[in-house]
């Protein structure tokens, strides 16, 4: 999380956001959900970028939508609202 939120380097933050995106998994795109929930707006645009990074990067896309179907359901509200955001940027990825 705090690669995801450093308030420092957003340069970090987008390259966090890409790597676990690319990753995939439920658990990777959790992570990426937290952060999405916690962070103000400048923090929320370079996670998006970086979700964005990876949808529309070359080689194999992750299935994030299904990934994001999954957390749509976890018992944290937090997760399932970045989960929804994260949903939405890829959905706009495939437009």
């Amino acid at each position: 999380m705090g690669l995801l939120l450093d308030v420092e380097d957003t340069a970090v933050t987008r390259q966090t956001a890409e790597a676990l995106t690319r990753v995939g998994t439920v658990a990777a795109i959790r992570l990426v959900a937290l952060a999405v929930a916690e962070a103000d707006d400048n923090q929320a645009d370079w996670l998006q970028t970086g979700v964005h990074d990876a949808l529309a990067g070359t080689g194999s896309v992750p299935d994030v939508a299904a990934a994001c179907g999954k957390l749509a359901r976890d018992p944290e509200e937090a997760v399932r609202r970045g989960a929804a955001d994260i949903w939405a940027w890829a959905d706009g990825t495939r437009s």
